[in-house]
């Protein structure tokens, strides 16, 4: 794990579940328990890695996969994290599945698309519980945020991938969770239950609310459906969403607190032409992803 300070805040990063997981804590927030629950969070992390993993072959979904162990034999974070998928399935109507092709094409239960969300959710509850009060965790672009009550509000980039020193959009978090589930990085991966086929409608969706483990479930599910109208994405009361279409254009539901970043030089659009846009909810030939944290006007990767 490496720690670094600076610019009013402490960071902790290391490389978990093949990817890169970041902690930022503003130096407010900091006390004399700090440095153990940031271990303890870490240490939760990986310990999720060793049980989820589908690419170690001693991992309980591994030997689960393998009929080496029942249900009823599993550990209780499985059974738990078994009992959320099929909850995540009834919630989507079936466009959230863990039940995956394998390598011989056979369907095999892959939770890695819910357990990111879930693990992080949970590391966020023991920085709360060890009075921490102010920090942003990032895993892989999926975040969760909290803001003491004399600081300022985060701010999370959406990230254009084809440009990355530009952003699409901000979005000001004080308390709360982002997801983004998308193609631009991975390529289409997210497979349309309905058809076998990997869902390549939508380009990115990022999706804002109270809970990281159903944002994350509803921006899968909202890429795997490949329906940007504002019915379906406003569906999960609570859980707003930014959209963009394979074609570029951007659609934001209602109760998205969201704007366009002011960023001269970059060819992101100014305030005034912000404002129109807004109205509409769409900018032409542009992709999405949650880059980052910040508190400065714009955000960058953590």
């Amino acid at each position: 794990m490496t720690a670094t300070g600076g610019a009013g805040r402490r960071a902790w990063s290391e490389q978990i579940m093949g990817m890169p997981i970041s902690l930022h804590i503003r130096e407010e927030a900091e006390g004399p328990s700090t440095g153990s629950v940031v271990s303890e969070v870490f240490a939760w992390l990986r310990a999720v890695d060793r049980t989820f993993s589908t690419y170690r072959p001693d991992s309980a979904v591994s030997r689960l996969n393998r009929g080496e162990v029942d249900v009823a034999d599993a550990v209780p974070e499985l059974r738990a994290v078994l009992d959320l998928s099929d909850e995540a399935r009834q919630r989507t109507g079936g466009y959230f599945d863990v039940m995956l092709p394998g390598p011989d094409g056979r369907p095999r239960f892959d939770p890695s698309g819910l357990v990111k969300g879930w693990a992080v959710e949970r590391a966020a509850a023991l920085l709360t519980a060890g009075d921490v009060a102010d920090f942003c965790l990032n895993a892989g672009g999926d975040i969760v945020l909290r803001a003491g009550p004399d600081q300022p509000e985060w701010r999370v980039g959406v990230e254009d991938p084809a440009a990355p020193d530009r952003l699409v959009a901000v979005l000001p978090v004080r308390s709360g969770a982002v997801a983004t589930s998308g193609t631009a990085r991975r390529g289409p991966h997210v497979i349309d239950p309905y058809t076998g086929r990997a869902a390549v409608a939508l380009a990115s969706v990022t999706v804002s609310g109270p809970s990281l483990t159903w944002a994350d479930v509803y921006a899968t599910a909202i890429l795997a459906r490949g329906v940007a109208e504002p019915t379906w994405l406003a569906h999960p009361t609570g859980y707003p969403a930014l959209v963009v279409d394979a074609a570029g254009t951007l659609t934001a539901t209602d109760g998205l607190d969201w704007r366009l970043p002011d960023q001269p030089g970059s060819g992101a659009p100014g305030e005034s032409e912000a404002a129109a846009l807004r109205g509409t909810n769409r900018l032409a030939q542009v992709t999405a992803r949650v880059s980052g944290c910040a508190t400065e006007s714009t955000a960058r990767a953590a």
